[in-house]
């Protein structure tokens, strides 16, 4: 493991975020937020960037996507009832998939309390094949496209 994989993000390292309310039922017996739950909050922050951004029907649109592949690191345990920030950045952008980075953040706090990972594919709502990502959604997602560190120049 690099020293990077072992840091924690800052907001900095993310372009989207938006409020997360916490829940009674979100902490777990040991008084914080269950490891499962944060997974919740991940695909809540990225559809609703998805919903209000890239302008993704949910209900009756002809792409939706589905979650193919997912990862998180805890860094510091939160719990009901304080106040937190989903964020989001573009890891990864394909032709009908996408990679984003996810966080929690406390609010107020520079550095991420988790983050994580996970992989959409666009597909169709009928078939469930993959399609490319609609326009309006690709254009919001390239707003949150970080550079890889391969190409990145420093």
């Amino acid at each position: 493991m690099t020293q990077q994989d072992r840091s924690r993000g800052t907001r900095g390292d993310y372009g989207y975020f938006t409020p997360i309310t916490t829940r009674w039922h979100d902490n777990d017996i040991y008084g914080h937020v269950n490891n499962v739950t944060y997974y919740g909050y991940f695909d809540s922050v990225a559809n609703h960037f998805l919903i209000h951004e890239g302008e993704l029907d949910i209900h009756d649109g002809q792409v939706i996507g589905l979650v193919v592949s997912s990862g998180c690191r805890y860094h510091a345990a939160v719990a009901y009832p304080e106040k937190l920030e989903g964020a989001l950045r573009v890891n990864r952008l394909g032709n009908s998939s996408v990679e984003y980075g996810v966080a929690v953040f406390r609010e107020g706090e520079d550095e991420a309390a988790a983050e994580g990972h996970f992989t959409h594919v666009f597909v169709d709502r009928v078939t469930r094949r993959p399609v490319a990502i609609p326009e309006m959604v690709r254009r919001a997602l390239q707003r949150l496209e970080q550079p890889r560190a391969d190409t990145a120049k420093g």
